[in-house]
């Protein structure tokens, strides 16, 4: 069985790919997202992910929550529409530690819940993904993760969970509009 690490932004938006995904690949979740803020939100949403994973014996990796490198990832964006520039340096900040460690560390493919964002490009987010994928010679798994009744199946999983969904993207700016 292929071994595929599944970048996570949060349980919301990742629980119907883990659900796909488990009986399919060796699968690990990583939670990289150093852009969350405050580190409070963070943690709730750290730990809805992880309330996933051991639910379905799906490993998890949490890995830094580094503020201050996301901060000056997005240095000079910050004025930026919400889906516009600071969201695809930060979406290839994460993707490409995400790459750099499949790489690294014997995994086949990577794949992210990104896309799965009803807000998010998905375009955006394969392209992004596929150049750190080709970078590091991975394969990387393509996919609009919201269509073919993955968000009305995610948003009953979430219920039936009662798992916490967050109102806002995520960092600093999208949780000021």
């Amino acid at each position: 069985m292929k071994k595929l690490l599944l970048h996570t932004c949060c349980a919301p938006c990742s629980i119907v790919i883990v659900d796909e995904l488990k009986s399919q690949y060796d699968l690990t979740v990583f939670f990289y997202n150093p852009n969350i803020h405050p580190e409070e939100e963070y943690l709730k949403r750290k730990k809805e992910v992880m309330k996933v994973c051991d639910e379905w014996g799906v490993k998890m990796l949490d890995m830094d929550y580094d503020v201050e490198k996301w901060h000056e990832t997005v240095k000079g964006f910050e004025q930026e529409p919400e889906g516009e520039a600071r969201c695809a340096q930060c979406f290839s900040m994460r993707l490409k530690r995400s790459a750099e460690y499949a790489s690294q560390r014997g995994y086949d493919i990577f794949a992210t819940s990104l896309s799965s964002g009803r807000n998010k490009k998905a375009l955006l987010i394969n392209g992004i993904a596929q150049h750190h994928a080709k970078n590091v010679g991975l394969a990387y798994l393509s996919g609009d993760w919201k269509k073919g009744g993955r968000q009305e199946k995610g948003r009953q999983m979430i219920m039936d969970r009662d798992i916490y969904r967050q109102d806002y993207c995520g960092c600093i700016y999208s949780h000021n509009t």
